[in-house]
């Protein structure tokens, strides 16, 4: 006799319209969730210190770019909310907003009002001051919107301590109810991460360096950007020059595919919780390897099985295959 596990899916189970309602709509677990949006408030707080030498320099009373030159350069309808926003609060205001919806990003403080504070807020800086921003900043806008989406707040959170009245042990361990905008934000980050990542291996391989195995040694050249200098271990070792240089796109590319694959989605995602922080150390981007690492969280299968579990539509799929 079979069981429900060995029962082939019905007939309106495995159309492609069922898939995309699964993939972005089936309740799924928040916890992994609660997770980035811890991560998300933490890397936050560190680009916007990184910002705050600049800030005034760029952008103060006596700033290099006034608000007319900052609004020359974007549309009519942007231009018109930059005006209004450095007349009321200047960009040092907005980046106060800013540091406060990060700092309640951690915390797990204000539910989808702050994450979505914290977004625009963020937004704001990166069109008034977009010579201060680097690819984390881009990774980490996403990142916001996504947490915004999701209900980040349910696990992990000072909302969910004063919701259950102070129970703080109940708060932590006690599983908050699937839901489907989880769901949602999972998949958001699955397709920009996957993007992202092979827009980089593209990016890179359009470069003579990254075939002839010498990109790793021009990026450890640049002084000025350079994390960690290997210039003396790259003269010494071709081979490990070549290897660093097509490991660093083979990484990407793989990890881009090995989402979607569910046998190694787990594998992939942790190696990247890793792989992802040393490339950017090695390309002069540390921060931008950590918010990629960040987007690897949710389907790395260690926090709470989410990414493993029945309830992602791609097990699923394979599962009843």
């Amino acid at each position: 006799m079979s069981g429900p596990a060995d029962r082939a899916p019905a007939p309106d189970d495995r159309g492609l319209g069922a898939v995309w309602m699964r993939f972005w709509f089936e309740p799924t677990d928040p916890r992994p969730l609660a997770l980035v949006r811890i991560l998300v408030g933490l890397l936050g707080l560190a680009l916007l210190w990184s910002w705050q030498a600049d800030l005034g320099r760029w952008c103060g009373p006596e700033g290099l770019v006034t608000p007319a030159s900052a609004a020359a350069w974007v549309s009519r309808g942007d231009g018109a909310w930059l005006a209004v926003v450095d007349a009321a609060l200047g960009p040092r205001g907005v980046w106060a907003i800013a540091v406060a919806s990060f700092a309640a990003l951690v915390v797990g403080a204000g539910g989808t009002v702050v994450a979505v504070t914290a977004a625009c807020s963020l937004s704001l800086l990166l069109h008034r001051a977009p010579m201060l921003a680097g690819p984390a900043d881009d990774c980490l806008v996403i990142l916001t919107w996504c947490t915004a989406v999701a209900p980040a707040t349910r696990a992990l959170s000072l909302d969910r301590v004063l919701a259950g009245r102070g129970r703080v042990a109940s708060a932590v361990i006690a599983p908050p109810a699937p839901s489907w905008r989880a769901r949602l934000a999972t998949g958001l980050l699955q397709v920009h991460a996957s993007v992202i990542a092979l827009a980089a291996a593209t990016a890179q391989l359009k470069g003579d360096a990254w075939w002839d195995g010498t990109a790793a040694w021009w990026l450890a050249a640049r002084a000025e950007s350079r994390v960690v200098d290997l210039t003396s271990a790259y003269a010494g070792s071709t081979y490990l020059m070549n290897l660093v240089t097509h490991a660093i796109p083979a990484f990407e590319a793989a990890f881009a595919v090995g989402l979607w694959a569910s046998a190694v989605r787990p594998a992939i995602a942790r190696l990247g919780l890793v792989a992802w922080p040393a490339v950017g150390v090695l390309v002069g981007e540390p921060f931008w390897g950590l918010a990629m690492a960040v987007f690897a969280v949710p389907f790395t299968g260690l926090a709470w099985g989410a990414a493993a579990s029945p309830s992602h539509p791609v097990t699923r799929r394979a599962g009843a295959a």
